[in-house]
């Protein structure tokens, strides 16, 4: 029987955590928890300091006030938006996830075991017998998928994930979901990942996770889709009214004036 997130080791702890970039405070008194082999998204409109806190939580931006506590050797693994990688860059698949092998400073030329663990990952990924694939060959969701690859090279603790399917289409979208679905809860090294992502997709992506955080600046909400895609949260979280209706058992998010994809569901529910 799987635990419940706080029977589990806590990672991380932010505690009434502030950072700023030299001015006025980005985020601000900023309480967010993360247990082990939680799968956790962070939803929020643009310039509300999402990205700020990801990289609080990889230790790339200082807290002003407060803090932020990581469980000893806290091993964490990054993936960045797609649209900041260059894919016309001169590298193969292989190449690409042996960036990150915990020994390439030291052996700059992949032994024959860290070849082996590479292809065993990318196997597990779906991507076996792409290792001398250029990159800007493959399609959204194999890209997606090989800094996936690239990030659990590593064996994390917690995997941190920057919008990871903005821009992308369904189909890459519900892959993407169902490959980190999968890795939260049969993870390489059989420890149980905690997986923290950011996204703007309401209805795509966050009404299937188990755990929100409603996030401008500070934290606004806390809890499981149901109770955290509330209208009293997301107008709060968005600046926007907001309607959720309940579909198939799902809440689906539709901003003011969405009449026509409220119809829709409506006879879909009556079909």
């Amino acid at each position: 029987m799987k635990k419940s997130p706080g029977e589990d080791p806590i990672l991380m702890k932010c505690e009434h955590m502030s950072c700023s970039y030299g001015g006025a405070p980005v985020i601000e008194n900023v309480d967010v928890t993360i247990h082990r082999g939680e799968f956790v998204g962070i939803v929020g409109p643009s310039g509300s300091g999402k990205t700020t806190l990801l990289r609080a939580m990889l230790g790339s931006v200082k807290p002003i006030h407060g803090s932020i506590k990581r469980q000893p050797g806290l091993r964490l693994a990054y993936v960045p938006q797609l649209e900041t990688v260059d894919w016309n860059f001169p590298v193969t698949v292989g190449e690409v996830v042996g960036m990150s092998r915990p020994q390439r400073l030291m052996r700059p030329q992949a032994q024959a075991s860290e070849i082996s663990l590479i292809e065993d990952v990318l196997e597990r990924l779906g991507l076996g017998g792409l290792t001398q694939r250029h990159i800007r060959e493959l399609s959204g969701g194999q890209q997606q998928r090989v800094f996936l690859a690239r990030a659990l090279i590593q064996k994390p603790d917690m995997l941190i994930l920057d919008e990871p399917t903005a821009g992308v289409d369904v189909r890459t979208r519900h892959e993407v979901l169902h490959v980190l679905a999968d890795l939260n809860e049969s993870p390489p090294n059989g420890d149980g990942i905690a997986i923290v992502l950011t996204t703007h997709d309401l209805n795509g992506l966050a009404a299937h996770l188990p755990r929100l955080v409603c996030f401008n600046r500070t934290v606004i909400a806390d809890g499981s889709p149901a109770e955290v895609l509330q209208p009293y949260f997301l107008e709060r979280t968005y600046g926007a009214p907001m309607e959720v209706l309940q579909h198939g058992g799902m809440p689906v998010v539709l901003e003011q004036g969405g009449d026509e994809l409220r119809n829709r569901l409506n006879r879909s529910s009556a079909s």
